[in-house]
């Protein structure tokens, strides 16, 4: 090799100062969120990440454009621009699931609790409908207090019921009681049932009327004349079918206490605490 008289090298190399760095500058890689919008440096196809593929050969994202079209393009270093700035787009890491800090009710989830021994107090309900909304939203609750909820299978059952339980001071009852009014047939079967027993209730005519009409997508409930039963005429109103298919429309619609009325959440809340300030 040619050395120069004062040692150097030439073709300008300083043989001492060791292997040249790159000064190519680096590219960031970038995250492919969904609706990210990208050009592909290649194609100059512009659209944004609605998705991926994978293939024997690697990694693949697909880019819907204005239009709708889409394409695919593989997922290579600094094949992508951003704001006219190369990119390497990688895919985003999924996050799992984060376990829910809520009931339904609202209330904080116990993690690790297991439902514990029932109570010898008792929360009784008028039909399936009723026990089915109160397990839908309070039963994380309920199986960690211990609280069994029975169905009466109707109102006129409830003196019978209570005699066969037999309520006591460290026994109590709760009865939820549908369109609990002045007046009502309801208010005069619940006048006297004994102080272990708390009556609480809600103005509305049916346990359905209790879920906002907003979560079962209607403006309102209608008014159905007397002398027709409830349930069938809800559902000959809004057409939906039987009684049975209004009851599974009402059911999924209710997802947590948002989904309710707030006289039937004091109802059920009153009844709780009063039969779980007992041992």
């Amino acid at each position: 090799m040619p050395v120069n008289s004062n040692g150097s090298d030439p073709y300008g190399r300083d043989v001492l100062s060791g292997p040249r760095r790159s000064t190519r500058p680096t590219v960031p890689e970038v995250a492919a969120e969904r609706d990210l919008v990208v050009e592909d440096a290649a194609s100059g196809f512009c659209g944004a990440v609605v998705g991926f593929e994978r293939s024997y050969d690697g990694e693949f994202v697909r880019l819907e454009d204005r239009r709708g079209l889409t394409r695919i393009f593989a997922m290579r270093p600094a094949a992508f621009l951003i704001d006219g700035a190369p990119v390497t787009l990688t895919k985003p890491v999924v996050k799992p699931p984060s376990a829910p800090t809520r009931t339904a009710s609202g209330s904080r989830t116990v993690a690790g609790q297991r439902a514990r021994v029932a109570r010898a107090s008792r929360l009784f309900v008028e039909g399936v409908h009723d026990a089915a909304l109160m397990e839908r939203i309070w039963g994380d609750d309920l199986r960690v207090e211990g609280v069994v909820v029975s169905s009466l299978d109707g109102l006129d059952n409830l003196d019978e019921a209570l005699a066969e339980f037999g309520p006591g001071p460290t026994r109590r009852a709760g009865v939820l009681v549908d369109h609990l009014v002045a007046g009502s047939k309801e208010s005069r079967l619940t006048e006297r049932v004994g102080e272990h027993v708390l009556v609480t209730g809600h103005p509305y005519i049916d346990v359905w009327e209790a879920v906002k009409p907003a979560a079962v997508g209607i403006k309102a409930w209608p008014k159905i004349p007397r002398g027709i039963d409830w349930k069938t005429g809800i559902c000959q109103e809004l057409n939906w079918g039987t009684p049975q298919d209004g009851w599974r429309k009402v059911n999924s619609s209710v997802s947590s206490f948002r989904d309710i009325e707030v006289p039937l959440i004091r109802a059920v809340e009153e009844l709780i605490d009063f039969v779980t300030a007992v041992e």
